[in-house]
C-alpha cells in the first residue's frame, strides 16, 4: 500500500480546518434561518450545511431535542445530494420529535406531518400530505390553488427507519419501529414492526425483534 503524498496530506488537512468552519457557520446560520421562520427547536440541534426552510404564517413547525440535519453535497455522501426543505402553507403543522435524524429530507406540509422520536430518515426522501393539484382534469384547467387539493395528514411514529429516496405520500401513518426500504413510495398505512419496499410499497416481512 503507497503510503500518503505530501500532496495529499495538505490536501486532507485543508479539508479538515475547510469542514471545521463550514459547519461552524452552517450551524449559526440555520439556527438564524429557523429563528426567522419562527421555529421552535430544542437543545442539541446540529445541522451540517443549511437547510430550505419556508414556514408561511398560520403553519408552524418544532422539532424536540437532538435533531440533526445532513444538507447538500458534502454530508451523508450517497449521491443525488440535496439540502433539506421545510415548507409549510395554509396553516399546516410540522412536528418533529426528540432524537431525529434527516438527510436531504423534503417535509412539504400543507395539513400536519408529525415525526416521533428516534426516527432515521434516510437521504432525498421526500414527505407530502397534499396531492399539490386537484385530481380531476377540470380542475386543473380552472387552475385550482395548492389549497383547493386533497390533504391528509401523515405520521411517523418512534423508532421508524426509512431508507433513502423514498416518498411518503398523504394520510400515511408508518407504525413504530417500521422499516421503509429505499427507493419506496409509501401510499397506505404501515403497521408497527413491519419491513414494507417498493412501489407501491408492499408487506416485506416482519421485522426481527
Amino acid at each position: 500500500m503507497k503510503k500518503p503524498s505530501l500532496l495529499n496530506t495538505l490536501y486532507r488537512l485543508l479539508r479538515y480546518g475547510y469542514r471545521l468552519v463550514r459547519g461552524a457557520t452552517g450551524q449559526g446560520l440555520s439556527k438564524l434561518l429557523l429563528r426567522a421562520n419562527m421555529v421552535e427547536y430544542g437543545a442539541n440541534f446540529r445541522s451540517n450545511g443549511v437547510p430550505i426552510v419556508d414556514i408561511r404564517h398560520p403553519a408552524s413547525m418544532r422539532m424536540g431535542d437532538n435533531v440533526s440535519l445532513n444538507n447538500g453535497l458534502n454530508y451523508n455522501r450517497i449521491g443525488r445530494q440535496q439540502r433539506c426543505m421545510f415548507v409549510a402553507n395554509y396553516g399546516g403543522v410540522i412536528t418533529i420529535g426528540n432524537h431525529v435524524g434527516m438527510s436531504g429530507t423534503a417535509l412539504i406540509c400543507h395539513c400536519g406531518i408529525t415525526i416521533g422520536n428516534h426516527v432515521l430518515i434516510g437521504g432525498n426522501t421526500a414527505i407530502y400530505d397534499t396531492d399539490f393539484h386537484p385530481i380531476t382534469a377540470e380542475g386543473r384547467r380552472r387552475g385550482a390553488h395548492a389549497e383547493q387539493a386533497a390533504k391528509k395528514p401523515v405520521r411517523i411514529e418512534d423508532d421508524v427507519f426509512i431508507g433513502a429516496h423514498s416518498t411518503i405520500l398523504k394520510g400515511v401513518t408508518i407504525g413504530r419501529g417500521a422499516v421503509i426500504g429505499a427507493g419506496s413510495v409509501v401510499s397506505r398505512t404501515v403497521p408497527p414492526y413491519e419491513i414494507w419496499a417498493g412501489n407501491p410499497a408492499k408487506f416485506i416481512k416482519a421485522v426481527d425483534q
